[in-house]
């Protein structure tokens, strides 16, 4: 059994998928404490894999996102394995601090300052920008970075940085701005 958040269908608001339609599957639960976090982990229910794989069913998408929380703390190779009989693109935003199971398609990390990484892989590296230095993420192993406002609190500084960082693009919470889950 896995503590779901909630599952919904809806556009990938931010990153390098941004305005793909996209089953989020958000799982309950982190190993961090964000101040940031926009999960409720004490909300969710138990369901069991083939549970979950019904609802993901439900709609059009063929693109699954595992966020949460933390989803590393609930999934293994045999769910990934199981979304992958149906045909689905696996994708995971995780804070990289466990290990995850093979297969999943893509990988988002988004480290958090002070964690150890323990990822082999990553495809994306998103940072929620708070003032912090960024030259420790560039060393990381991915193709693709992302520099995110907190909320939009902070875009202009967030800007002036990606600008002095080329490396680096600007990552909006798209659905935020257009008012979508």
């Amino acid at each position: 059994m896995k503590k779901i958040n909630e599952i919904f269908y809806s556009l990938q608001g931010e990153g390098f998928h941004t305005g793909t339609p996209a089953v989020f599957v958000r799982f309950s639960g982190c190993n961090l404490k964000c101040p940031f976090c926009d999960t409720q982990h004490e909300n969710g229910i138990l369901m069991s894999d083939e549970e979950i794989l019904h609802e993901v069913n439900k709609y059009p998408a063929r693109m699954v996102i595992l966020t949460g929380g933390e989803p590393s703390l609930w999934i293994d190779d045999a769910f990934i394995d199981m979304l992958h009989a149906t045909r689905k693109y696996i994708c995971i935003e995780t804070n990289g601090t466990r290990p995850l199971p093979e297969g999943i398609d893509w990988i988002t990390c988004s480290p958090k300052t002070g964690s150890q990484l323990r990822l082999k892989r990553m495809d994306e590296v998103k940072v929620v920008y708070l003032g912090q230095d960024i030259a420790p993420y560039e060393q990381l192993p991915a193709a693709h970075f992302f520099l995110q406002p907190c909320s939009c609190q902070n875009t202009q500084e967030t800007i002036a940085c990606v600008l002095q960082h080329p490396r680096w693009r600007l990552s909006l919470q798209t659905h935020k701005l257009i008012d979508i889950p």
